[in-house]
Formats: C-alpha cells, sequence, structure tokens
C-alpha cells in the first residue's frame, strides 16, 4: 500500500488534526524540524506491520530503493494531546538525527504531513526481548551475552556524551542485527536532553526497568515533575544486564505496579543466582543501587565488561606485550580523552563491594 494510499484510509484523523491547529487552540510552543530532516511522502510505500508500541506502529517499506522500517506516531484525540504528541515527534526526530553510532539504529529521515512517521533502518533480526523468549528457558552463551552488553552500554555511553538521556532502556527497545551476534539501541521516544536544572516528567518508562528515582515517596500525580539525572539509564541497564545472564523476566509473578513498588520503596531487586561470575554480580549491583550517584557511568561499565571478557578468554598462543603508555588505573571519558580515576572513584568502587561482600555473608 502506497503512503498516499494510507493518507486515505486515515484522512479524517488527520483533517480533524488540521482544523484544531487552525482554529489557534493549540497554545503549546512547538519544536521545528529543519527541512533537511524531512523525506519525500510519494516515495515513502507502507508495507506489513512488523510492530506496535503505546505510541505507534511500526510497519516494514520501502524508501526509494531502499528497504525501511516506518514508525507511524498516533496524533491524539484532542487538541492537547496533538500538541503534546507532536512535539514528542519532533524531540525524537532531532534526537535520533544528531546521534550517529554502530550500535544506535540509523535514522534516514522523517515526514510530518499529514502523518507523523519516522523513517529508519530495517534490522531484519528480532528484539532482544523476542530472542530471550525464543530460547528460554536456555541461556545465551556467556560471550555472546557479554558481547551484546557491551554494544547497549556503548550506545548509551555515546548517548550521554551528547547529553541525551533515553528513559526507555529495555528488551523491547534493542533490536537484534542479522547473524544475531550484536545489538543496536532504538525507539528514542521518551528520550530526552539532560539539563542540570530541568524537572522532567516521572513515570516514564517501563515499570520494570525503571530506577526507583523516578518514584517519589508520596504517589505522584500524573505529569507531575522532579529531578533525576542521566544513572536512570545506568539503572536499566543492570536489570537488561540481569535478563542477559539469567534470561528470566525481571520480578516474576508480580503485576507491573508491584514490580515498581517493590523496586522504589522496598528496595527490591532480582535474585542474583549463585553461578554468575561475582565480577558480574558486583556490576549489575552497582548499576542498581539505591543511590544514583553511586552508579557507574557507562564508560567505567564499558571497562569493567571488557576486564571479564580479557580474564575470561582463552589464554593467547602470543605473549601480549603491555602498553607502557597507557596508565593502569586510567579511564576513557565521554569525549575520548584519558583521564585518570580519582581517588574518590577508587574509593567509591571500594565501599560497593565491601557493602555486596557484607549483604552477601549477612544472607
Amino acid at each position: 500500500m502506497s503512503f498516499r494510499d494510507r493518507n486515505l484510509r486515515e484522512g479524517k484523523e488527520c483533517e480533524e488534526s488540521k482544523s484544531v491547529s487552525q482554529n489557534g487552540s493549540v497554545t503549546t510552543t512547538q519544536l521545528t524540524i529543519d527541512e533537511s530532516l524531512l523525506v519525500d511522502p510519494k516515495l515513502l510505500f507502507i508495507g506489513h506491520k512488523i510492530g506496535e508500541g503505546a505510541h505507534g506502529k511500526v510497519y516494514e517499506g520501502r524508501y526509494r530503493d531502499q528497504i525501511v522500517a516506518i514508525k507511524v506516531l498516533h496524533r491524539g484525540s484532542t487538541s492537547e494531546e496533538s500538541a503534546a504528541l507532536e512535539n514528542r515527534f519532533a524531540r525524537e526526530v532531532i534526537m535520533m538525527s544528531r546521534v550517529h553510532h554502530d550500535n544506535l539504529v540509523k535514522f534516514i529521515g522523517a515526514c510530518k504531513n499529514p502523518l507523523m512517521v519516522i523513517v529508519t533502518e530495517l534490522l531484519p533480526g528480532m528484539s532482544l526481548r523476542k530472542y530471550l523468549m525464543s530460547i528460554r528457558p536456555k541461556l545465551i552463551e556467556l560471550h555472546v551475552a557479554i558481547n551484546f552488553a557491551l554494544d547497549i552500554a556503548r550506545a548509551m555511553d555515546w548517548l550521554h556524551a551528547n547529553g541525551i538521556i533515553h528513559r526507555d532502556l529495555k528488551p523491547d527497545n534493542l533490536l537484534l542485527t542479522a547473524n544475531q551476534m550484536s545489538v543496536k539501541l532504538a525507539d528514542f521516544g521518551l528520550a530526552r536532553e539532560e539539563s542540570v536544572t530541568e524537572m522532567m516528567t516521572a513515570e516514564t518508562g517501563t515499570y520494570r526497568w525503571m530506577a526507583p528515582e523516578l518514584y517519589s515517596t508520596v504517589t505522584l500525580r500524573q505529569g507531575e515533575k522532579k529531578h533525576y539525572n542521566n544513572k536512570v539509564d545506568v539503572y536499566s541497564f543492570g536489570v537488561v544486564l540481569w535478563e542477559l545472564l539469567t534470561n528470566r523476566m525481571p520480578f516474576e509473578g508480580m503485576s507491573n505496579l508491584q514490580a515498581a513498588y517493590a523496586a522504589a520503596f522496598k528496595q527490591a531487586r532480582p535474585s542474583i543466582p549463585d553461578d554468575i561470575s561475582p565480577d558480574l554480580a558486583f556490576i549489575i549491583q552497582s548499576c542498581w543501587v539505591e543511590e544514583p550517584n553511586m552508579r557507574p557511568s557507562f564508560s567505567q561499565i564499558i571497562r569493567m565488561l571488557n576486564a571479564f571478557l580479557f580474564t575470561h578468554s582463552p589464554p593467547s598462543p602470543f605473549p601480549v606485550e603491555p602498553d607502557n603508555d597507557k596508565p593502569e588505573a586510567s579511564a576513557t571519558a565521554s569525549n575520548g580523552t584519558i583521564t585518570e580515576f580519582s581517588a574518590r572513584n577508587k574509593g567509591k568502587f571500594a565501599f560497593l563491594r565491601h557493602l555486596f561482600s557484607s549483604r552477601r555473608t549477612k544472607n
């Protein structure tokens, strides 16, 4: 079905949205999408549906001579809802156009009239969620799981380096490549630019993967604002890493709200099996500690995962020459520069190791 044919089917919705804009009832300040990011709708053809979420549907399609994924977003039923969804659409387009990385789904373009559409590369592999379910109860081979985790951490490190919080990191938003040996991060629908003073909407993302600071000690009204930073993504990563190693659903047997309540108010976390390496258990636990500033950055997570791969890889038949130019206690910053680990960071992780060791002994 051509893009034009689908427009005729959904024309009523488009006309209603257009009339709302013309009568002046929409007062929300709208973000503007640069014209260079827009695709020609006449060259866009929509095929069968391959996915659906709370804010839109995803189709396989074609743009020019390229097979693509086409995300069609909802417009809303009221003028206020339409204005909010249009802003959300514009923010997602702007952010996707700004960041380019091997582990981020490639942005191709967008269309804002008469439908809101985002066009990206089409990955022939399934989502990480579907892949895990397809092999359950089997586990992913350990080195593959760690490499998946590294792909995710690199993508998140790049987003944070560009001042972007994803806010919805979960297996549903991670797509496997054709050879099922790598993953890419998708769906920037809830992503926001980070600002120290900005108040952001709480209760974003999906409950089982959400950081506890996204809740309050009292129930938040819908749309209420509160402070948090990019460490909410680190918490979500800890849960995803736990899933990669256990192939289980976090907070099994609980509803979404029960899982949220347990994590936020009872400091409950998914149980870590005894057969998981203590080094990996430490990474997971450090990601989901209650205090956000005690969680590692993604550059530190990448270093820890690489160290685990190095120490658990088969011995090399050739001796590796030490790199004397690179300090032992160094870290790669988000901007690519090498910086020394501060004494404060060393103390932070020593404290975490002691804390987890004490809890395990007590248990």
